[in-house]
């Protein structure tokens, strides 16, 4: 089913500031928050879930514009990668609702004060040739993603002695704002709910942490992988914040179709055409595999539909060593631009059944036509 249009998912239009979108998710998210709909929690956390995934797409300035230019397709076939070779795409990290407080509110959960935010996780979607898939092969992907800084290591600053507890929260990461009755929980402005504040920013990452890269990594993909198949790179998603863990890379693998091999699971089909008179006669003919051609026994009077089993000539297994076989299904061609003596001849064989009533030579013919025969009795 289509994706939805993130737009119309918070309600703004397209044109929307980041105030106007931050303050239309605030709105939807506190509305379908799971604790707040106790009597149809699976579905408010979907309907939280789709708010949530509208608003990181929309409040980051990149995927945003990749997102507007290309749709929801951006990040199904790839974000910001080259044509034709795979591509990256966030891939969320955790509940979809951990953050929820220190999104407008700081604090309590996510990057609140309550310390470093594991990265996010990633998803780079790799296209291989049924071959490759097969043998297994190393690839060279680049992926672009958030890094540790390397000049003050996540830390923000060159000094740890220049990070400081936050004078407006102390530490806490949130402020408490009274109106009437009520207590309001609101992110630090101060420290913007890090619970710390750096004196003298580290001038590569303006105190961020981390800097934006494009990271260039070796898969090694197994022997026997299929479309849908997933691999982890553990560590090699985005960096954490405050110096915690990054997320991981799940590389998603999708297998081109083959201009001669069909795949099931481990074994693969494959159509042989050959001419009446092999069909006829019998003989021998060279049918492809993916480790190079074989030779094939077609019996005397072969039909189309005859399936022919090539044993351990498939696919490996990914769980294993059993190799898959190769199916070849026969079709029989009728021969075109004929010369005037293969006419004659055709003729001439044509004539010599019709002289031997016996239909010995077309049992399915005779078998069809005497059914017809006894439908239209």
């Amino acid at each position: 089913m289509a994706k939805k249009d993130y737009y119309e998912i918070l309600g703004v239009s397209k044109n929307a500031t980041e105030s106007e979108i931050k303050k239309a998710y605030k709105r939807l998210a506190m509305k379908y928050h799971p604790d707040k709909n106790q009597d149809n929690k699976a579905e408010a956390e979907a309907k939280f879930k789709e708010v949530k995934e509208a608003y990181e797409i929309l409040t980051d300035e990149q995927k945003k514009a990749a997102y507007d230019q290309y749709g929801h397709a951006a990040f199904e076939q790839g974000f910001g990668a080259g044509a034709g070779s795979g591509g990256f795409g966030g891939f969320g990290g955790g509940s979809a609702f951990d953050d929820i407080f220190s999104d407008f509110f700081g604090g309590g959960r996510g990057r609140g004060g309550q310390g470093p935010t594991r990265g996010s996780d990633l998803q780079y979607n790799i296209s291989l040739t049924l071959e490759e898939a097969a043998a297994g092969v190393k690839k060279e992907i680049k992926v672009p993603t958030w890094v540790t800084c390397d000049v003050c290591h996540g830390q923000g600053t060159e000094k740890s002695s220049d990070v400081v507890t936050c004078d407006t929260c102390h530490g806490a990461g949130v402020v408490q704002m009274r109106q009437g009755f009520f207590a309001v929980q609101q992110e630090c402005p101060t420290c913007h709910g890090r619970g710390k504040v750096v004196k003298n920013p580290c001038k590569k990452c303006h105190g961020e942490g981390r800097v934006q890269k494009t990271k260039t990594l070796s898969v090694t993909i197994p022997a026997g992988v299929d479309t849908g198949n997933r691999i982890r790179l553990s560590g090699e998603g985005e960096a954490g914040l405050n110096g915690a863990p990054a997320g991981d890379l799940y590389v998603q693998v999708q297998v081109k179709p083959h201009a001669i091999f069909e795949r099931d699971g481990s074994n693969l089909h494959c159509e042989i055409p050959i001419n009446i008179a092999l069909a006829s006669l019998g003989g021998e003919v060279e049918v492809p595999t993916l480790n190079g051609k074989v030779s094939l026994t077609i019996p005397a009077e072969t039909q189309t539909g005859k399936m022919f089993r090539l044993r351990g000539k498939g696919i490996k297994s990914l769980r294993g060593s059993a190799m898959g076989d190769l199916y070849c299904h026969v079709v029989v061609e009728t021969p075109v631009n004929l010369t005037t003596k293969q006419k004659e001849l055709l003729k001439e064989l044509g004539e010599s059944f019709k002289a031997d009533k016996s239909s010995k030579h077309s049992p399915k013919e005779k078998s069809f036509f005497d059914k017809v025969k006894k439908f239209f009795g």
